[in-house]
């Protein structure tokens, strides 16, 4: 009998699986009780956030899917608090070598963009915030992508109102590898960015706010094309809104920066299927 091919979601869990493996251990301890392991716990926290959805729908249904449950290694599906403690015990550290391992899956070629967009901490229509005039305050998240395939390097998450001159430094010093060029657009106007980037072999593409001739020329020397390409940003940033929500569920600030962080991931494996 002819195998049953593959589906989009069985190669994601199958691929989230491997980096998981690759990144952690088995157990957290030897003490650990053993029922499931680490990698289970991670696969499944990415299906939350790639299905958009709550612990208690996304066992609902896997109760539905066995291929996923075996591809998972689930004789029995664990419960939503399990999954919640093992969310709140799974640091941001391991995320942050998650989503590095995820750019291996993807060829890169090192034209990468900076830019940042809003996302809300708590969810509430449109049409119900313009009529009571509330304000939802918003998490500003800077991302690195790569021009080529989409790909996220890295991110920045916020609670405050910091200048983007004032994120870019971290972000280029932690990714100089990755980054032969680094595209932003007037937000990014500042000699000190470009002076760290060239100090890293990253040859800056910013453009200048234009207070003088001199900066409309050095504007109108800039490589159009090679400039264009910082676009991708703005799709990388709607995409991650419209497939995995534009608000985080958490509640608290250090569990909503790593739903970001396991967004992106999720992004970076489903690019590369």
């Amino acid at each position: 009998m002819e195998a049953l091919p593959k589906s989009r979601l069985l190669r994601f869990v199958e691929q989230a699986i491997h980096l998981a493996r690759r990144a952690v251990a088995r157990y957290s301890s030897k003490f650990s009780k053993r029922r499931y392991t680490l990698h289970q716990h991670i696969v499944l926290l990415c299906l939350k956030v790639r299905k958009n959805t709550t612990y208690r729908t996304l066992l609902d249904e896997l109760i539905e899917m066995p291929r996923i449950r075996s591809a998972i290694g689930l004789e029995e599906l664990p419960s939503p608090s399990t999954l919640c403690k093992a969310f709140n015990r799974l640091d941001m550290a391991v995320w942050r070598v998650l989503l590095n391992l995820s750019i291996t899956l993807l060829p890169t070629n090192g034209v990468v963009g900076i830019d940042a967009s809003g996302f809300d901490r708590s969810h509430a229509s449109k049409h119900y915030t313009k009529r009571t005039k509330l304000t939802i305050q918003q998490l500003k998240v800077t991302l690195l992508v790569d021009t080529r395939v989409n790909a996220i390097i890295d991110l920045h998450v916020t609670t405050t109102r910091k200048h983007d001159s004032q994120i870019a430094p971290s972000l280029i010093k932690r990714n100089t590898e990755q980054v032969a060029i680094l595209l932003g657009d007037k937000g990014y106007d500042d000699q000190k960015i470009r002076a760290l980037a060239r100090g890293d072999d990253v040859r800056p593409v910013i453009k200048h706010r234009e207070f003088s001739p001199l900066h409309k020329a050095w504007n109108s020397r800039l490589d159009a094309d090679l400039y264009g390409q910082r676009s991708q940003n703005e799709t990388v940033n709607s995409r991650l809104k419209r497939k995995y929500g534009a608000f985080v569920r958490s509640r608290l600030w250090w569990k909503q920066f790593r739903e970001l962080t396991i967004a992106c991931l999720v992004h970076n494996i489903d690019r590369s299927l």
